[in-house]
C-alpha cells in the first residue's frame, strides 16, 4: 500500500500506458454495438477514450482514497465510451431496449431529465455496460504488453444515446461551459443559452411529430390501399368463376369519428388528408368523400402531384361506394395531373374491368405497365382482361410475366388452368 499520493507524472504515464488495451477494447465494443442495433435510419457511432487532463480531474474529485491504495490503474465509470447520435426521440428508447437485451447493464441514467423550462442543460441517455467477454479480445497487441497490462475488473464502458439536436447542444455547450469552467451568472446571457436548449428542445419534439404523422399516414395509405384491392379481388373472382377470400362484414367495421392526433393545424391539407384517410379506412366513406371533396374544392394552393394523389384517394372511397363512374373519372384526373402516376392508371384498368370494358382496360393497364413494367398484379389484371376478350395467348403471357415477378399466387394458377383448358379444346 502506498503512503502517499504517487506524483501526476507517474500517474499519466501509467493513464497512457494504456491507451492501446483501451483502444482495441472500444473499437471491438464499438464494432458489437453497430451490428446489433437494428434501426433505421441508421444511427452514427462514435467513441472516445477519456483525455488525461479530464480523468486526472475526475478521479481526484471522485477516488483520491484508492490512488493511494492501489498500485494499479484507478478505474471510473466513464474512461471509453460509445455515443450513439439517432435520428428522432423515439430512436432513443429502442437503442436503450437493444442495448439492455444485449449487454449486461450495470446502470441507465437519464442526464438533463431534472431541468426545469428555465435551465439549460443537455439531455441524454447514458447506459453502463460490462465489456462483453467477446471484446476482450487482445490478440492483436504484443502478449507481453498485454500480459504486464493487467484490464481492470472494474472496467466499463458508457453508451450515451442522444438525438442530433442533444448531441448538437452538448459538443458546444462543452466547449461553452464545461471545458472552460466556467458558468455564466450574467441573466441575459443564461437567457439566451436557455432559449438556445429550448428551441432545440422544440425542433426535436416537432420533428417526432412529424415523424409519427408520416407513420400514421403510411399506415393509413397502406391499409386504404389493400381494401381496394381486396374489393377489386372479390368482384373480379366472382366475374372469373373463382373462389372470392372472404370481405370484411359491413357491420363489423367502426364507424366513428376520426381522433385527432396530426401535430398539423386542424383544417390544413396534411391534417384533413390523414382525417379523410382514417374515415376511409373505419368505413366512414361518404365523411372520407367529403373531406376530399372539400381539400379539391378548397381553393388552397397545391402543386399538381398532390392534386393527383387527393383525386387518387377520392377516386378510391367512390370505387369502394361502388360509384364507379365517379371513381373512373378521378382516375383519370388524377393520371392527367401527374404523368408519372402509374397507379391512377392501373386502378383505371381494375375499373374498366369491372365495368366490363375490357378493350379500355387492356388500353389502361399496358399504360401502366409501360410506365412501371415491375407491376406483376398488372400483368396479371391484363391477363383477365385478355382471358375475357378470348385472346388466351396474351392471357398466357401475361401470366408468365406475373410469375417472372414473383406472382404465381392461387389466382393466378386457377386461370391458368382454365386457360390450358381452353387450349385443349382448340
Amino acid at each position: 500500500m502506498n503512503s502517499e499520493m504517487p506524483s501526476k507524472g507517474k500517474i499519466e504515464e501509467l493513464y497512457n500506458s494504456y491507451y492501446p488495451i483501451f483502444s482495441c477494447i472500444l473499437n471491438n465494443v464499438q464494432n458489437a454495438l453497430a451490428e446489433s442495433i437494428d434501426l433505421n435510419p441508421r444511427p452514427v457511432l462514435k467513441s472516445r477514450i477519456k483525455s488525461f487532463k479530464s480523468y486526472y480531474k475526475k478521479v481526484l474529485r471522485q477516488k483520491a482514497d484508492e490512488i493511494y491504495s492501489s498500485d494499479g490503474l484507478v478505474c471510473l465509470t466513464d474512461m471509453i465510451g460509445v455515443r450513439v447520435v439517432c435520428a428522432f426521440l423515439e430512436d432513443i428508447s429502442l437503442v436503450v431496449k437493444q442495448i439492455s437485451q444485449n449487454y449486461s447493464v450495470r446502470e441507465i441514467e437519464r442526464k438533463g431529465s431534472d431541468l426545469n423550462f428555465k435551465e439549460f442543460g443537455y439531455e441524454s441517455v447514458h447506459v453502463l455496460i460490462d465489456i462483453p467477454s467477446e471484446c476482450l479480445d487482445l490478440s492483436m497487441l504484443d502478449a507481453a504488453f498485454v500480459q504486464s497490462h493487467p484490464i481492470p475488473k472494474e472496467l466499463c464502458c458508457e453508451i450515451q444515446v442522444r438525438t442530433i439536436l442533444q448531441d448538437a447542444w452538448a459538443e458546444v455547450e462543452h466547449e461553452l461551459i464545461y471545458k472552460t469552467e466556467f458558468t455564466p451568472f450574467d441573466e441575459p446571457l443564461r437567457r439566451k443559452l436557455a432559449c438556445v436548449n429550448a428551441s432545440l428542445s422544440l425542433a426535436d419534439t416537432i420533428f417526432q411529430e412529424i415523424r409519427d404523422y408520416q407513420k400514421n399516414f403510411q399506415r393509413a395509405v397502406d391499409e386504404r390501399r389493400e381494401s381496394f384491392y381486396k374489393q377489386a379481388d372479390i368482384i373480379t373472382d366472382k366475374e372469373n368463376g373463382l373462389e372470392a377470400s372472404a370481405p370484411a362484414k359491413r357491420e363489423e367495421v367502426e364507424k366513428k369519428e376520426i381522433g385527432r392526433k396530426s401535430p398539423y393545424v386542424r383544417g390544413t391539407i396534411d391534417d384533413m388528408i390523414l382525417r379523410a384517410l382514417q374515415a376511409h379506412n373505419s368505413g366512414n366513406l361518404d365523411l372520407a368523400v367529403s373531406v376530399y371533396s372539400e381539400i379539391i374544392s378548397s381553393g388552397e394552393k397545391m402543386n399538381d402531384t398532390v392534386l393527383s394523389v387527393i383525386l387518387k384517394h377520392r377516386g378510391m372511397a367512390y370505387f369502394a361506394q361502388n360509384k364507379y363512374k365517379e371513381a373512373l373519372a378521378d382516375f383519370e384526373k388524377s393520371a392527367g395531373c401527374d404523368n408519372k402516376n402509374f397507379r391512377s392508371v392501373y386502378y383505371m384498368g381494375i375499373v374498366h374491368s369491372v365495368m366490363g370494358n375490357e378493350d379500355k382496360a387492356v388500353e389502361a393497364f399496358t399504360r401502366s405497365l409501360e410506365m412501371n413494367s415491375f407491376q406483376a398484379h398488372a400483368h396479371y389484371r391484363r391477363a383477365l382482361s385478355h382471358y375475357n376478350l378470348a385472346e388466351y395467348k396474351q392471357a398466357l403471357d401475361d401470366l408468365a410475366s406475373a410469375a417472372r415477378l414473383g406472382l404465381d399466387n392461387e389466382e393466378c394458377k386457377a386461370l391458368r388452368s382454365k386457360l390450358n383448358k381452353k387450349f385443349d379444346m382448340m
